[in-house]
């Protein structure tokens, strides 16, 4: 998952990072990865905070929910930080490259993530990949959910309500 979404940042960095004079050319792979590492970070953050429905309100509304969601919101605000700490950019100039290539990535992950004729992410993945590689079983237990009384209450039981 990660090397698709890394090359879907670098397919959409164009003037954010690689014709960017703040981001020297030598370190673009860097912020590249920076900007995708960002992402499943923050994935991974929501989901282990306990910020499920957050996460899948941002694969069930869509892309239109890429750059509004607090998740994305939160993305955008780490890879800012990265930005500043790694390449000693101010918080100006960070937080505009956050805010023109974050939101336009995780569009199209989302949107890649939930159409069915594009095989390069499919939720599946994308749910394991946020459990460490795991499967959706680990992430179930990882987070504490099961069945109670017939019903799944944990993450898949959340998830399955993307579909209905």
């Amino acid at each position: 998952m990660l090397e698709n979404l890394q090359n879907l940042v670098r397919e959409h960095a164009g003037d954010a990072i690689i014709n960017n004079p703040a981001i020297p050319n030598e370190r673009n792979e860097e912020a590249v990865a920076d900007a995708s590492g960002s992402i499943v970070s923050g994935l991974k953050t929501a989901a282990a905070n306990g910020k499920i429905d957050e996460v899948q309100s941002l694969f069930k509304n869509g892309p239109e929910a890429a750059s509004t969601s607090p998740v994305a919101q939160n993305i955008q605000a780490g890879f800012a930080q990265n930005l500043m700490h790694k390449f000693g950019l101010d918080s100006g100039k960070a937080g505009g490259i956050a805010a023109s290539i974050i939101p336009m990535v995780l569009k199209k992950f989302v949107h890649k993530t939930n159409d069915p004729n594009d095989t390069s992410f499919d939720l599946s993945s994308v749910l394991g990949g946020l459990a460490g590689g795991g499967g959706l079983g680990n992430i179930v237990n990882g987070l504490g959910g099961g069945k109670n009384d017939g019903q799944n209450d944990g993450l898949l039981g959340k998830i399955g309500g993307m579909f209905k």
